[in-house]
């Protein structure tokens, strides 16, 4: 760890002298000797360093839902070309320019911040062996080996010996104690970070190897934090663990706001978008008026949390436009006679239950019975049954086939016809 920390000394003096104007500062405050005020200077450093590392930071972002949408083309370039690596990697690359996106993206904080966290942990350890370093003088020197947090010095280590402990007027047993709570802390912050990004930041829909990397990582980075920790001064823990929180509190953020299409943080988000709109009856500023529009441009390729989105809109007499603006329109609802809310174009037709064989046999022989009934219903109530038709060989040449029920004649004398009046 000294031989990788000594390669990013030219960045030692720059991040010394931010401590130092910090501690400046906190050691009006609390006394320049104290563990507060050197501590805060290192949780400053933290919050200077990632506020100007943001930009970069929502560039992982994009990268990230890039890489997570292009997986499942990956995945056909890989079988595609599984036995020419070379064509391979042309194909990937070419994937990656046509989505102008980079692997390297989502890698872009931590690697930033690299340099920052060795040059610290060079400047501690210069404390730790009574070293100046930076604009860090003798006076400042033995200050910060005279800070204590919670009764362990900020340069002690985890794996020091007790005479060393000692030469730093603390005992071996609080430093251990402190180091290993701080990094645990480390741990499970890492863990929490990665788990809620997997669990409520993730597009369901889409099962790719990249899903299964994220979730190994979840529990792998957090041991690699508690195997290195041991080796790290208090005073680097107290900056990882601070880094880690701010990043556990950034990915909340993100995830509250600008969830991933498809995730279940969209969903969630949403339904909350989709209140706050009903209830004032429009979209208020930019930001709201860019959601609308990105959901109704994507037409017949919205997933189904945005297809629920819209049609909440709808229920409620509002209409989503193509600028992102929301109006109020009588034809988006129009309610039926029962109280029930249909949409402009009219009700949807109700498709007929599908029936099983049985059912559909007893139907049928239900209709045939009441055939049966209707039937005999239809009998005349003299209980005279009407003659059967006449067969081809009896019929008179010219005369009618019909039976004399159907022409309405009856059995019996008829009666003479009256003479007409001229």
């Amino acid at each position: 760890m000294d031989t990788i920390a000594s390669l990013f000394s030219f960045i030692t003096t720059p991040v010394s002298w931010v401590i130092v104007q910090f501690h400046s500062v906190y050691g009006a405050l609390f006394g320049p000797d104290t563990g507060w005020a050197w501590g805060l200077s290192i949780v400053s450093l933290v919050i200077l360093i990632r506020i100007c590392l943001i930009p970069l930071f929502v560039k992982q972002i994009k990268a990230t839902r890039a890489m997570q949408t292009l997986q499942p083309e990956m995945k056909k370039i890989q079988e595609r070309y599984k036995n020419d690596k070379q064509r391979q990697s042309e194909e990937m690359m070419k994937l990656y320019k046509d989505a102008g996106t980079n692997p390297l993206s989502s890698c872009l904080p931590i690697l930033a911040q690299s340099p920052f966290f060795f040059a610290l942990y060079h400047v501690l350890n210069s404390i730790a062996s009574n070293d100046t370093v930076g604009v860090i003088n003798e006076r400042l020197l033995e200050s910060a080996q005279k800070a204590h947090i919670f009764g362990a010095p900020l340069a002690a280590k985890f794996t020091d010996s007790a005479d060393k402990v000692e030469a730093l007027n603390a005992s071996l047993t609080d430093v251990r104690i402190v180091t290993a709570l701080m990094i645990i802390l480390m741990s499970l912050s890492q863990f929490y970070t990665q788990r809620q990004l997997m669990t409520k930041n993730v597009d369901t829909t889409v099962k790719t190897p990249f899903m299964q990397q994220q979730k190994m990582l979840m529990y792998v980075f957090p041991v690699i934090f508690a195997v290195f920790g041991i080796n790290f001064p208090v005073g680097v823990l107290v900056y990882w663990l601070t880094t880690n929180v701010w990043t556990m509190g950034q990915q909340m953020y993100v995830i509250h706001n600008n969830p991933t299409p498809g995730s279940k943080a969209q969903a969630a988000y949403l339904e909350r978008f989709s209140k706050h709109v009903v209830r004032h009856g429009k979209t208020r500023n930019r930001r709201e008026r860019a959601i609308v529009k990105a959901i109704v441009a994507k037409g017949r390729d919205r997933n189904e949390y945005e297809r629920k989105f819209i049609n909440g809109l709808n229920k409620a007499g509002l209409a989503a436009q193509a600028d992102g603006a929301v109006i109020k329109s009588d034809a988006a609802v129009a309610q039926a006679e029962d109280g029930s809310p249909t949409t402009a174009q009219g009700a949807k037709r109700q498709q007929p239950k599908r029936q099983s064989k049985s059912q559909r046999q007893g139907g049928a022989a239900k209709a045939a019975g009441e055939s049966l009934s209707l039937t005999k219903a239809e009998e005349p109530e003299d209980g005279v049954k009407p003659a059967a038709p006449a067969k081809k060989g009896n019929a008179k040449p010219g005369g009618s086939t019909r039976s004399r029920a159907q022409s309405g004649q009856r059995k019996g004398p008829q009666r003479p016809k009256s003479p007409s009046k001229k």
